[in-house]
């Protein structure tokens, strides 16, 4: 997945070095994706170091139980780098994506104190 798109992403979009958007990603495996398990494990490791590769920072990868196959966590410099990312990984055909943004609380708290 390390492609010049990835490279460039970087340069342009890490315009706040200090600052990482988090994200938790829920993952479906595909039909190709299943028929293909075996080799899962690279692919997952094949995807982190693509992911880091592009400014990002996996914080953890589970392979989970029940509606979703994989959940990871992790931090990206913008929501460009984060999108371009997922974009990559959904057309290789081995998963699905549902991506949350995460605040913490801290963050939570700045927020709600801009409440009217």
């Amino acid at each position: 997945m390390k492609n010049i798109a990835g490279v460039v992403c970087e340069q342009i979009f890490r315009k706040e070095a200090n600052y990482m958007i988090r994200a938790i990603l829920l993952m479906k495996l595909t039909e190709q994706g299943i028929k293909d398990i075996k080799n899962a494990p690279q692919r997952a490791e094949k995807g982190i170091k693509a992911f880091e590769a592009m400014g990002c920072k996996m914080i953890g990868f589970y392979s989970v139980l029940g509606e979703y196959d994989y959940v990871a966590i992790g931090e990206a410099p913008s929501d460009e780098v984060l999108m371009t990312f997922l974009l990559g990984l959904g057309s290789l055909g081995n998963v699905r994506t549902t991506t949350l943004k995460a605040f913490t609380v801290e963050e939570f708290a700045e927020i709600v104190k801009k409440l009217p």
